[in-house]
């Protein structure tokens, strides 16, 4: 099995409410895409802050599952730092790529970068997730 077809098969219910889609894996980089719909925005038809953070997480998390050692039983988000930079505007396509900052036997530090998908970028993000 592929670490895309990990991914894929995972059950990620909020992933698949907030409509992300897993478009590329590898153990050192992660790519998913997600359309800024109305229920994902705030004010003048841009993304909230909050689904640039959640969607940066669910794919940090992805990541993190397929780079765990075999005897861990999952993974939770320990802490995440999140820098807005710019906005995304309703019917956008923003792009979420995670690569790895830190692997290690109890944590993982993962940084995911987003932008359209005309290379504008929206925010970076760093989280720490703890290897159960």
């Amino acid at each position: 099995m592929t670490p895309l077809d990990k991914i894929n098969a995972m059950k990620m219910p909020f992933a698949e409410l907030k409509g992300i889609t897993f478009v590329s894996a590898e153990l050192d980089r992660v790519v998913a895409h997600m359309v800024v719909r109305p229920d994902l925005c705030t004010l003048r038809h841009t993304i909230h802050g909050g689904a640039v953070m959640a969607f940066a997480d669910s794919v940090g998390a992805a990541a993190t599952v397929i780079n765990l050692p075999e005897d861990a039983k999952g993974t939770t988000t320990l802490e995440s730092k999140t820098n807005f930079i710019g906005g995304a505007k309703e019917g956008t396509t923003v792009i979420a790529t995670a690569t790895p900052v830190h692997r290690g036997r109890r944590t993982q530090v993962w940084t995911t970068r987003l932008e359209t998908d005309d290379g504008k970028l929206v925010g970076i993000v760093t989280q720490t997730q703890l290897v159960l």
